[in-house]
């Protein structure tokens, strides 16, 4: 699954000067294409993912609809995220690509509906 992938940090890089310090000065190997070198300095200096969901729904056919970002969301604010999910419900129907949740958590990334759900 993948590369194993290898950061050599620049000397006198430390968590003081972590948002400060260039990526391009990490030394990345284990990498078999471009993707993971640049996948390998984001990850070490600004991880992100893509956060999946189901997100409660009323007066629908289902109780729940699949969701996910639409895009990447920082990862220290996962947990944050998904408490504002689990307090969020929206009204059927729902459709494929509908925008439940508007700028998550103020990081320009909105959470998307993956399906459809009639009304009951």
């Amino acid at each position: 699954m993948g590369c194993q992938l290898e950061v050599t940090l620049p000397q006198g890089y430390n968590e003081q000067n972590a948002a400060t310090t260039d990526p391009s000065l990490f030394g990345v190997t284990g990498n078999a294409c471009k993707r993971g070198d640049s996948y390998a300095r984001k990850e070490f200096t600004t991880p992100t993912r893509t956060l999946t969901c189901t997100i409660a729904v009323q007066k629908g056919v289902r109780a729940l609809v699949s969701a996910k970002t639409k895009g990447d969301v920082p990862k220290e604010k996962l947990l944050d995220c998904m408490q504002l999910v689990r307090r969020t419900t929206v009204l059927a129907p729902v459709h494929e690509g509908d925008i439940l949740i508007q700028d998550i958590l103020g990081t320009g990334v909105d959470v998307i509906a993956g399906e459809d759900v009639p009304v009951k």
